[in-house]
C-alpha cells in the first residue's frame, strides 16, 4: 500500500506549481496587493510542497523518512526560534514564530523540490534499461 501512496505522489510531483500560480493570480487580482498575493500563494503552496518533497525523498533515497525528516526540521527551527525570543524578549510569540518557520520551509521545499526534480530527470536520462 505504501509504495501505491509513493508512487501516486512521485507521479503528480509538478502539483505544488499549480496552486501558487491560481493563487497568486486569483488572489491578486482580487485584492490589487502584489505582496500579500504572493505571501498567501507561498502560504497555501507550502502544503502542496511538503508532502511532494517528501515523496521525492523517498523515491530518491530508497526510504520512508521523508515527511519525517521534513516535520522534524520545521520542529527543531521552530524551538530554536522560540529559545532565540523568549532569550532576547521574554515571551514566546507563536504565531510569529510559526509564520516564519511556515515561510522557510516553503523556500525550503521550494528549492529541494527544484534540486530533487533535476536529479530525478537526470538519473532518468542517464539510466540504461
Amino acid at each position: 500500500m505504501w509504495d501505491f501512496i509513493r508512487n501516486i505522489f512521485s507521479g503528480i510531483a509538478i502539483i505544488p506549481i499549480f496552486p501558487f500560480i491560481i493563487v497568486f493570480l486569483g488572489y491578486g487580482a482580487f485584492v490589487k496587493d502584489r505582496k500579500k498575493a504572493i505571501r498567501v500563494a507561498m502560504d497555501v503552496s507550502t502544503i502542496f510542497f511538503i508532502p511532494c518533497v517528501a515523496a521525492l525523498f523517498n523515491e530518491l533515497f530508497n526510504s520512508e523518512f521523508g515527511i519525517y525528516g521534513i516535520l522534524l526540521v520545521m520542529i527543531i527551527g521552530g524551538g530554536l526560534l522560540g529559545n532565540m525570543h523568549y532569550r532576547k524578549d521574554g515571551i514566546i510569540p507563536w504565531k510569529k514564530i510559526l509564520r516564519v518557520v511556515w515561510r522557510i520551509t516553503f523556500f525550503a521545499t521550494a528549492f529541494l523540490y527544484i534540486i530533487f526534480i533535476i536529479v530525478m530527470l537526470l538519473q532518468l536520462a542517464f539510466t540504461v534499461s
